[in-house]
C-alpha cells in the first residue's frame, strides 16, 4: 500500500517536465569566431562554461532543431554558409557535420516547426529562403522556396501550426505574410504585406503560444505592435505600444545603420524580443541604453501591460527564454559576459542572477534542453 501511495505521488511528477532534463546555452561570438557553449542550473540559474567551439569569421545566427539534437549556425563573412553541428555528450559538445554554402549573408536563421526546412532572412540580399533539410539533420544546398523582398528582411518565424510564414523588413516599414507550404515553397499570403508606421523598422516577431497574436518589435521606433492573426493566417494591426525607455535615456528616433555608421546622437536602437512559453511575459531589448523591458500579456486580449525596464550587459543584441519560463539568458556585443535573470513567475520583474564570460562580439543566445 505504500509503495502505491508513493506511485501515486510521484506520477504527476514523472508526466510533467522531464525531472532530469539539461539546458544547454549556445552564444555566437561575431568577433572571436566561436560559440560557446555553457550549462543552465535550472534550480538557480548559473552558467558553467563548458568550452568555446570553433565557427568562422562572423558567425552569427544560431538555430536548434525542434529535437534538440541539432545546431545550425550562418556565417556572415564571405564565403556565406550554414554550419550543421550535432549536440552530444553531457556537456552539449558540438560535433559539425557539415558546411553548406549558401547564397547570401543571413542575419536571421531558424528552422520551421517540423525541422525539416531551415528559413532564412537577409538583410544585404533582400530576400527570405526555405533550405531542405535531410535526415541525418544536416542543411542541404537544395532551395525549396525563395522570395524577393523590399529592402532588408530581419527575421522570418513560422506560425504554430506551420502553416504561414512571417518576416519583418525593416527597410520596407512591413510585416511580410507568406503561406508555407509542405514542401518548403513560399508564396505570399493575401495582400503579402502589413505596412507599419514610416521608418519604423520592423525587425523581429513573436507568435503568442495559442497562434492568435503576433507581436513585432520595431528597430528605429522601439516599439511593439501587436497583429491579430486570422484563420488562413493573415495579419491585421491592432495596437502598437511606445518604447519604454526612450524618455528615461532621452533616445530619439532610430535610423537605418549601414556599414561604417557614425552619429553621437543617442538613437533607439531595439534589438531583440522573445514571448514565455507559457504566453504571460514578453521581453525585448534597446542597445543603445542596454535594457531589457517586460510586458505582462492579457490572457483574452493580447495586450500588453508594462512591468518595467532593467539594464542588462551592454548593447544586448539577444535574448532567449528557458523552457520552464524560469530564465532569461542575455548576450551584449560590447560585454565580456553574458547574464542570466530570473523570472518572477508573478510579476514577470528580472533579477540578475548569474553571469558568465563571453567571447568577443557575443551575439546570438540558443537554448537547447534534452
Amino acid at each position: 500500500m505504500i509503495r502505491l501511495k508513493t506511485a501515486l505521488v510521484l506520477l504527476p511528477l514523472l508526466c510533467s517536465a522531464p525531472l532530469w532534463a539539461t539546458t544547454f546555452v549556445y552564444v555566437s561570438n561575431a568577433e572571436s569566431g566561436t560559440v560557446s557553449r555553457y550549462q543552465l542550473n535550472e534550480a538557480n540559474g548559473s552558467l558553467q562554461w563548458r568550452g568555446d567551439t570553433p565557427a568562422g569569421k562572423k558567425i552569427m545566427p544560431l538555430a536548434a532543431s525542434p529535437d534538440g539534437k541539432r545546431l545550425y549556425g550562418a556565417l556572415r563573412s564571405p564565403p556565406y554558409s550554414i554550419i550543421s553541428w550535432r549536440v552530444s555528450g553531457s556537456h552539449g559538445d558540438l560535433q559539425k557535420l557539415a558546411v553548406t554554402p549558401v547564397a547570401a549573408s543571413f542575419p536571421w536563421i531558424t528552422t520551421d516547426r517540423s525541422g525539416r526546412y531551415l528559413l532564412a532572412a537577409s538583410y544585404d540580399s533582400d530576400i527570405v529562403t526555405s533550405n531542405r533539410i535531410d535526415d541525418k539533420g544536416i542543411v542541404t544546398p537544395q532551395v525549396t522556396g525563395e522570395v524577393k523582398t523590399g529592402p532588408h528582411a530581419h527575421s522570418v518565424i513560422t506560425d504554430v501550426s506551420n502553416h504561414s510564414l512571417y518576416v519583418g523588413n525593416l527597410g520596407a516599414d512591413r510585416v511580410l505574410q507568406y503561406a508555407f507550404a509542405d514542401n518548403g515553397a513560399i508564396t505570399p499570403l493575401g495582400t503579402g504585406f502589413v505596412q507599419g508606421e514610416k521608418n519604423s523598422g520592423a525587425r523581429h516577431s513573436v507568435i503568442s503560444p495559442d497562434n492568435r497574436f503576433l507581436y513585432n518589435l520595431a528597430e528605429m521606433s522601439g516599439t511593439i505592435t501587436q497583429f491579430r492573426r486570422a484563420t488562413d493566417g493573415s495579419l491585421t494591426e491592432l495596437k502598437t505600444w511606445p518604447n519604454a525607455v526612450a524618455k528615461k535615456y532621452n533616445l530619439q528616433h532610430g535610423e537605418q545603420r549601414p556599414a561604417g555608421y557614425s552619429d553621437p546622437t543617442p538613437r533607439i536602437w531595439a534589438a531583440d524580443i522573445k514571448i514565455t512559453p507559457d504566453g504571460q511575459f514578453i521581453y525585448v531589448t534597446e542597445r543603445t541604453s542596454s535594457t531589457v523591458s517586460g510586458y505582462r500579456v492579457d490572457k483574452q486580449s493580447g495586450e500588453l501591460t508594462l512591468i518595467g525596464s532593467w539594464p542588462v550587459e551592454k548593447q544586448p543584441r539577444s535574448i532567449a527564454i528557458d523552457a520552464q519560463d524560469k530564465w532569461l539568458i542575455v548576450s551584449g556585443e560590447k560585454s565580456a559576459v553574458i547574464g542570466s535573470y530570473a523570472i518572477d513567475p508573478a510579476s514577470g520583474e528580472l533579477k540578475r542572477v548569474a553571469e558568465a564570460p563571453a567571447g568577443k562580439g557575443a551575439n546570438w543566445v540558443t537554448l537547447i534542453t534534452q
